[in-house]
């Protein structure tokens, strides 16, 4: 049990460090394509690629690179069902530095979903699956013959090809979840992948003959695919809808399709006691709320007419000076960092005075 708790631990530290490389690589590569954007290239939504020489969509990637190998390290040590959920902490980072760096505003309904997130992680910390289901490749591939697994791989293929050749050049450019399905549905694939070759890791760097096994390089060139096919959709996603609408939508659809995966595949819920089941249900519950409150309300400016009649200031006047709350926004609404905008504006015209 020592050592299990051991290794949950640093499963936990691994995934918490991996949310902040991935919040912040949504910023940098946003950034990137924004300026590509100001110089007139072809945007990636419309099928350009000029993205590639833009140094600060790299560092994106770069970025986004360590979070992932943080996140790949993670599986190998604690269950999906407590990963993958905490991605949620990448959206909150991603909220923040947007209202630095991108001057997106974080107004009070933000900050409310960003508490919500800490709190819903915190409860899925405590109630998640302790124990490890799968502790071999024999076991691994054992799990992937499940008629179970089998019928789940095949509905999310087919359902991605749909959408990658029907539905996306049709609704692509209009609804958000075209391309954001097609990332979440192969990444529940890639995540098994992820979690296969954690565990052969763990048996090489233990002295067996890993390399021999097939099973091995298969998950790796799956994992390779998969990745591919992800990395590409969400580009274009970024691309034509706003950070704000694509990071939310993207953490529910993925980790709901990761956790339903995981079900299927690991049955990590199977030695779960009642309680902590619905601990885990409850602690996701609350992060989609309060991501939903993080981004849905996002650009609506928070002035005292909204609130609760007895709570507003005045009311016991007759003429409640409303029209002096319209005229100044709330300073609740005013970014998080306001000094920290005003130099990423000035850095911003620096760059476009260079250009």
């Amino acid at each position: 049990p020592g050592a299990m708790g051991a290794g949950f631990g640093l499963g936990l530290a691994l995934a918490l460090s991996s949310s902040a490389f991935i919040g912040s690589s949504f910023v940098l590569k946003k950034k990137g394509l924004l300026r590509l954007c100001r110089r007139g290239r072809a945007r990636a939504g419309q099928g350009g690629h000029a993205y590639l020489r833009e140094w600060l969509w790299w560092a994106g990637l770069l970025c986004m690179g360590v979070g992932e190998a943080a996140n790949f390290a993670a599986y190998a040590f604690a269950p999906a069902t407590l990963v993958t959920p905490l991605g949620a902490l990448s959206v909150l980072v991603s909220a923040v530095l947007s209202s630095t760096f991108l001057n997106e505003q974080l107004n009070v309904h933000g900050k409310i979903g960003c508490i919500l997130s800490i709190l819903g992680s915190t409860v899925m910390v405590i109630h998640a699956p302790q124990e490890e289901e799968v502790s071999s490749l024999e076991s691994m591939a054992e799990k992937l013959k499940d008629p179970g697994f089998i019928v789940f791989a095949v509905c999310v293929l087919v359902s991605s090809l749909l959408l990658i050749f029907v539905a996306g050049p049709r609704y692509g450019q209009s609804n958000v979840l075209v391309y954001v399905l097609v990332c979440s549905a192969i990444g529940s694939l890639s995540v098994s992948c992820v979690k296969g070759l954690g565990i052969a890791l763990k048996e090489l760097f233990s002295g067996q003959p890993v390399l021999k096994e097939p099973l091995g390089w298969v998950l790796l060139v799956c994992l390779v695919i998969c990745i591919s096919i992800q990395i590409n959709y969400l580009n274009k996603a970024l691309d034509i809808f706003n950070t704000s609408v694509v990071t939310p939508v993207y953490y529910v659809l993925f980790t709901t399709a990761v956790m339903t995966c995981s079900t299927i595949l690991f049955k990590e819920w199977q030695h779960m006691v009642l309680d902590n089941i619905v601990g885990s249900i409850s602690g996701f519950l609350t992060i989609v709320s309060g991501i939903f409150l993080l981004h849905a309300f996002r650009d609506m400016p928070f002035t005292p007419s909204l609130l609760p009649l007895f709570l507003q200031p005045g009311r016991a006047d007759l003429h409640p000076p409303w029209s002096s709350a319209d005229r100044h926004q709330s300073c609740q609404h005013q970014p998080l960092l306001p000094s920290e905008d005003k130099g990423a504006q000035s850095a911003e015209e620096e760059e476009e005075e260079e250009e």
